[in-house]
């Protein structure tokens, strides 16, 4: 089969490697049919993690069932199935209390858990090839309705992304009628929005200062600031009468920037307006991803 595959910094290339096999009886062989690029890719790309040499990308995975082992009862060849990007198992203790990011069947020594594709979180190939090998297949596979087919692209937003999202607004603690600010309206902070409009929020504000990432951010309903131009504390406050926002979520991580000439990087920039923006009550939930060796995260 053919796959992406990472030779070093900046260099992926399309391969021909070996085809999945059934390896357990849980297992599941699945077709991929869409995979989405994650910004979490971007560092592995970039050299700033050590992803190794000659494995495959892809951790936002939806495709065809093709072949399943003797124990997998609950999908089928031919089912169309949205795959999540942490692996677990679904019967150890962590997996029972809901901690699936920590499974400890597909965790090794020194890793968290278990991850397609990813650095750090096991020997487990991607999905930005033709076909992946699935364990645990009946528990790891989100079986999908007959439409599908037709919206494969909007589905395959399970597999990371919007549960991504909908997680910060899950450790914020977001209840209906409060007023959310999300800083960062990329993909995840775009989906926080969306989830906090869900959950019946009464005004979600987001913070950023790309124009066309904001004009997106208000397309949904929500109201947007641009950081660049104006002071977002202070607009917060302006929007929520003095108190602060009632819970806000982090949605850019160490890599953000003051966009003012004169000044540096600050990868504690996004986190410290946050706790500013939010009642001394509130809560906060962080997806951003701060990296302990970066200078003043």
């Amino acid at each position: 089969m053919k796959a992406v595959v990472y030779r070093g910094p900046h260099q992926v290339t399309i391969e021909n490697v070996p085809d999945p096999k059934i390896e357990r009886p849980t297992d599941a062989i699945v077709r991929i049919t869409s995979t989405n690029i994650c910004g979490s890719d971007l560092h592995m790309y970039e050299g700033r993690t050590d992803f190794e040499q000659g494995r495959i990308f892809g951790h936002e995975n939806l495709g065809v069932v093709q072949e399943v082992g003797p124990a997998v009862e609950r999908i089928k060849p031919g089912d169309r199935v949205c795959l999540p990007f942490n692996i677990s198992c679904g019967h150890c203790v962590n997996c029972e209390r809901g901690l699936t990011a920590f499974c400890l069947s597909a965790n090794q020594p020194g890793i968290a858990g278990g991850a397609f594709g990813f650095a750090d979180m096991g020997p487990w190939p991607g999905g930005q090839a033709e076909y992946l090998r699935v364990p645990w297949a009946d528990f790891m596979s989100l079986k999908l309705p007959p439409d599908a087919q037709q919206k494969q692209t909007d589905y395959v937003m399970c597999a990371d992304i919007f549960p991504t999202g909908w997680h910060a607004t899950e450790l914020a603690g977001l209840r209906p009628g409060d007023a959310v600010v999300i800083y960062g309206s990329g993909p995840v902070g775009l989906m926080a929005a969306h989830s906090a409009m869900i959950k019946g929020a009464r005004s979600v504000m987001v913070v950023d200062c790309h124009p066309d990432r904001l004009k997106l951010a208000e397309s949904i309903g929500a109201i947007a600031i641009d950081y660049s131009k104006e002071d977002p504390v202070q607009r917060v406050m302006d929007l929520t009468q003095g108190m602060g926002a009632d819970v806000g979520c982090e949605c850019v991580g160490y890599q953000c920037h003051d966009p003012a000439p004169q000044r540096h990087e600050n990868p504690n920039l996004t986190m410290n307006n946050l706790v500013s923006s939010v009642k001394f009550t509130g809560g906060i939930g962080v997806v951003g991803v701060f990296i302990p060796e970066d200078p003043g995260a």
